[in-house]
């Protein structure tokens, strides 16, 4: 007996996250529809003018104007940033560079650097553990 192959298909919120682009802001018939797996390759593939736009200007949700400032989503917070921001507005705030962005900055690259320090740890410790000990009497 073969079972019957179904559509994955997903809410319009978790394409839009997918293809990192602010739901709000796309068309009202991909707000409203559902997203098979096939349509979001194809939007990956071949983005529309609409998906082209959004990804370019904006706006764009936090986890995007995270990685484009350079902070964290918290970070965000902290300054006082909880809106979706335009390609235009992220420009201005780098440019602007206000005390709470470098500082929020200065502490992701501490993570950073930590999480770099643990893993290189971690890997060292691997390593060791593969390595056959010294000869048992």
């Amino acid at each position: 007996m073969k079972s019957q192959q179904t559509t994955q298909t997903m809410k319009p919120a978790t394409a839009a996250k997918k293809l990192g682009v602010y739901l709000e802001a796309t068309p009202a018939e991909f707000q409203e529809g559902v997203v098979s797996r096939a349509e979001l390759n194809a939007l990956q593939a071949d983005p529309p003018e609409w998906l082209r736009d959004l990804r370019r200007d904006g706006p764009h949700p936090r986890p995007v104007v995270a990685a484009k400032l350079g902070t964290s989503i918290a970070g965000l917070a902290r300054g006082g940033i909880t809106e979706p921001l335009t390609t235009e507005q992220i420009e201005a705030l780098k440019a602007e560079r206000p005390e709470w962005l470098e500082k929020e900055r200065a502490t992701q690259a501490e993570v950073r650097k930590e999480a770099a320090r643990i893993k290189e740890k971690r890997a060292e410790k691997a390593e060791r553990a593969d390595q056959p000990g010294p000869p048992r009497s």
